[in-house]
């Protein structure tokens, strides 16, 4: 997955687990605000990024509040929560520049058509993923989707 981000981006990793992405984005020199709801993981993450512009957040991305100012997001959120995580980031208040996430499919298909009706978002699916690639495998097929503002925003 190609993201774009860059040095002094404002990053959100939902669902951080144990910092997979995270270390990627602290790489590119990205700040970033990573989601865990899991307290041992998220106890984990702080002491792996304590020295790096990492801010953990013990929290569920179903409550996801936004950041004020324009940010990006670079995730692999849990499935469960996935619809609702899409919801708040295609708000109309919505700050975000661009999100890259890997979703079920289907979650993928139904969004696309929703945003493709007069929304002010668009949603690319990139490319699909190879159960192989995740531990555990998931039963279902994912993709990486990309959304950012469409040309009417």
């Amino acid at each position: 997955m190609t993201s774009g981000v860059g040095p002094g981006d404002l990053v959100l990793d939902l669902g951080a687990g144990d910092g997979a992405i995270t270390c990627h984005l602290v790489r590119v020199g990205a700040r970033v605000i990573a989601f865990e709801l899991h307290p041992s993981r998220a106890a984990r993450l702080r002491d792996r990024f304590a020295d790096h512009r990492v801010k953990v957040v013990g929290a569920d991305i179903t409550d996801l509040r936004l950041p004020g100012r324009s940010f990006r997001v670079v995730a692999n959120p849990p499935f469960d929560g996935v619809s609702a995580v899409l919801d708040r980031l295609t708000h109309p208040a919505s700050r975000l520049e661009r999100a890259d996430l890997i979703v079920p499919r289907a979650v993928a298909r139904r969004w696309q058509e929703r945003l493709r009706r007069g929304s002010p978002w668009q949603l690319d699916v990139e490319t699909s993923m190879p159960r192989s690639a995740f531990t555990p495998r998931p039963r279902i097929d994912v993709c990486h989707i990309s959304i950012r503002p469409g040309s009417t925003r």
